[in-house]
């Protein structure tokens, strides 16, 4: 890429890259006991976006995120994402946190650095920028851009005019009257060439009004050096914008869903009322699918064609097929729903619950760990928990499969083609099988047997003039 983002012709075979992402801060202006990078926004902590983004770039075992503030509880929520982790222990800086990972990336030819707490940035960007820092054979290179509002960020001291070199980033709180009208400043992400950047980086000092390292002086060091630093003008200020107030995180959390939003509507999705829904960044819905006001689409949902999902629903980590009617006010959790299914109103499908093709689950039915059958029901008031139901049957209002005993949970296993009446127990572990009756309002212990009738409740009993005399006993008295 040239100095304002127009494309440049391909670079020679990279080198191998590092990326270091600094995430030690306590992000105290947030008011929050929990570390900054673990706040959320989109569906995904703040870090877990950066890391996202980067893995787009490089292997996952070639970035390394520096912790430090509540580093344990960084560690845990990406221990299984294949990074590295370095510790900053004491907190004393950008140029600090690279010194820390100074031996992580000393096998590295070149260093990318990047914010944990600028959760917008795209895989695209960091291709480009390292691209441009191929290009220009900089020792080090700098994102910047030109905001309407640059009061806060570092100024880019440029060489001369619109020349790509740099000579060094001057701070808010250092800058002199003249430099304060400099309206291109310095974004926070920065490629280093490895040798150049551990041979200077002892060179950082402290004499500035925080008494602490900052990364940004390596401009002006290795320019002094006689090292090339060059600039990469990025087209969107706006994706490199960190949060330091629960006020801005809510910003750049309208920002990205909003990107969401338009993002999946340009794929062919109807989205009526986009500004109503919640829809994470990893959600996944497929073109001519229709998404209701007032839903919520959480963590890595993905939606079939042609489906709808109606308003107040709320949805997570759940994989529905194609032609899908999700009525209004269900919720759904780490499920899994196969073509042509109905759902709704006020369902519950709970964790584990697998429904297949043309299932129907009507009003105030809940599921857990249920695997329902092609065609078969469940319409009404209907409780199936660590359930296991057959092709084509019925499952009538009120019944619940018992599947606690104060201990462990067990099975209830009903056949195909079974029909369970209305308000029966079912108490697990029990088997109804193929082509099997449950009499209404039975309480079933045993397993019934294919093709039977069972009824498990007590014989009825009239007694004609009872009322009668009951009132005229109430009367007398």
């Amino acid at each position: 890429m040239s100095t304002n983002g127009t494309p440049m012709a391909s670079p020679a075979p990279s080198t191998r890259l590092a990326v270091v992402i600094m995430a030690a801060g306590k992000g105290t202006r947030l008011k929050s006991a929990r570390a900054k990078v673990l706040h959320e926004i989109g569906g995904k902590t703040l870090l877990g976006h950066v890391i996202a983004a980067a893995s787009k770039l490089v292997s996952p075992t070639s970035i390394f995120v520096v912790v430090g503030h509540q580093a344990e509880r960084v560690r845990a929520a990406f221990a299984t994402s294949g990074v590295h982790f370095v510790e900053q222990t004491e907190q004393r800086g950008t140029g600090h946190a690279v010194q820390c990972a100074r031996e992580a990336v000393a096998g590295f030819d070149n260093v990318m650095v990047l914010s944990g707490d600028a959760p917008l940035i795209r895989p695209e960007t960091l291709r480009n920028v390292w691209q441009f820092h191929q290009e220009h054979k900089a020792a080090m290179t700098l994102v910047s851009a030109e905001p309407a509002h640059p009061t806060g960020y570092g100024r880019i001291i440029r060489k001369s005019g619109q020349s790509a070199e740099v000579t060094g980033i001057v701070e808010q709180k250092m800058l002199t009257p003249e430099q304060e009208s400099i309206p291109e400043v310095n974004m926070g992400l920065y490629v280093f060439r490895t040798d150049p950047l551990l041979r200077y980086l002892s060179k950082l000092s402290t004499n500035n009004p925080h008494g602490e390292f900052y990364l940004t002086d390596m401009a002006h060091v290795l320019h002094q050096a006689g090292e090339r630093v060059a600039a990469y003008i990025a087209p969107d200020a706006a994706e490199l914008l960190g949060a330091n107030t629960l006020k801005e995180m809510a910003e750049l959390d309208a920002h990205l869903r909003k990107n969401t939003a338009e993002k999946l509507m340009a794929q062919g999705v109807t989205i009526y009322k986009p500004e109503t829904c919640v829809i994470d960044t990893d959600v996944e819905v497929a073109a001519d699918a229709v998404i209701e006001p007032y839903v919520q689409l959480l963590g890595t949902t993905k939606i079939g064609t042609a489906s709808r999902i109606r308003s107040y629903t709320v949805i997570e980590n759940c994989k529905l097929g194609e032609d899908v009617l999700v009525r209004q006010s269900c919720v759904l959790a780490d499920s899994t729903v196969a073509n042509g299914v109905r759902i709704g109103p006020f369902a519950h499908l709970r964790p584990g619950s697998e429904l297949g093709p043309d299932v129907h689950i009507g009003n105030f039915v809940e599921t857990k760990k249920a695997k329902v059958g092609r065609g078969s029901k469940a319409n009404h008031l209907t409780y199936l928990g660590d359930a296991e139901v057959g092709e084509g049957s019925n499952i009538g209002a009120g019944v619940i499969t018992c599947n606690y005993d104060g201990v462990r949970k067990h099975t209830t296993k009903i056949g195909n083609r079974s029909f369970v009446g209305s308000d029966s127990t079912l108490v697990a572990p029990v088997t109804i099988g193929d082509d099997a009756y449950v009499a209404a309002g039975s309480c079933i212990t045993k397993d019934v047997e294919a093709g039977a009738l069972a009824l498990g409740r007590a014989q009825q009993v009239d007694k004609p003039g009872w009322v009668a005399e009951r009132r005229a006993k109430d009367v007398s008295k």
